[in-house]
């Protein structure tokens, strides 16, 4: 059983990493951080024109295998946390700045830096 569970680990290990590794390139060169601002427009275009397409895209995510929900989440924890919170019960007006302040702190985050 250890052997299964190693074999297992070491495979999502390698699948991660494999995944991951060209993000400090993307990240350097502001590539990302364009990538991100596109996601946090549309998010808000979303929140603006039709809120219900977050609940949608949230169960969209939900219905998928959950090593691609971990990649998800591995790869936009931002903007998975701000749908997450816009879907909570909290009262408009927190959820408005839970989602403003991911907004900010991602992209604040993303600016590349001289090197």
């Amino acid at each position: 059983m250890d052997s299964i569970v190693t074999a297992l680990t070491d495979g999502l290990a390698a699948l991660v990493g494999a995944v991951t590794a060209p993000i400090p390139i993307l990240a350097s060169s502001g590539i990302l951080l364009l990538a991100f601002a596109a996601l946090w427009v549309a998010f808000a275009a979303a929140l603006v024109r039709d809120p219900a397409r977050i609940d949608a895209v949230w169960r969209r995510l939900r219905a998928l295998p959950l090593v691609v929900q971990g990649l998800a989440w591995l790869l936009f924890l931002p903007v998975l946390a701000a749908a997450w919170a816009w879907r909570t019960g909290w009262p408009f007006a927190a959820r408005l700045l839970v989602v403003g302040g991911l907004a900010g702190w991602n992209l604040l985050v993303l600016l590349p830096t001289p090197a």
